[in-house]
């Protein structure tokens, strides 16, 4: 059964009076379930063996959602793909802590791509407000690392 007749199914028990639905085509078996509650419709399909597939829930119950504001201050982004690491080695002090004051150059951590070590230095002058990737975790090229202020 193709995906747009299965929609309408869905549509008509949602939009009628009828809380119960069940078509046989062949091998394929269709049962859709309105339940008076907050819950989603069920749809099963297929033989005797399926698992049940979650139709979509009412528009109704959608919230309002508002994107999280931005950090304020400069955000030092990841020039490449790779690990970051707060410290040169393990057991070494890290070379920048919340609260710490950088000059523009002074060196913040190293990310570890392809096997080389490529310290990152600071793009901005500042206070130290954040540090956004914990220590040995993958980060994404442009991904914020550190919030100066």
């Amino acid at each position: 059964m193709d995906l747009r007749k299965l929609k309408t199914l869905i549509d008509l028990v949602q939009n009628s009076g009828i809380s119960e639905l069940e078509i046989n085509e062949g091998e394929e078996k269709i049962r859709i379930a309105k339940h008076t509650t907050a819950a989603p419709t069920t749809v099963m399909m297929g033989t005797s063996m399926s698992a049940p597939v979650m139709a979509p829930p009412a528009l109704a119950a959608i919230p309002d959602i508002t994107p999280p504001a931005e950090p304020e201050g400069h955000q030092v982004k990841a020039p490449m793909v790779g690990t970051f690491y707060r410290c040169g080695s393990p057991g070494a002090p890290s070379f920048a802590e919340v609260g710490q004051t950088v000059k523009q150059g002074d060196t913040l951590c190293i990310i570890e791509a392809m096997k080389l070590m490529n310290e990152i230095e600071s793009d901005a002058s500042g206070t130290i407000k954040a540090i956004l990737v914990e220590n040995g975790q993958p980060v994404e090229y442009g991904q914020p690392m550190f919030l100066i202020g």
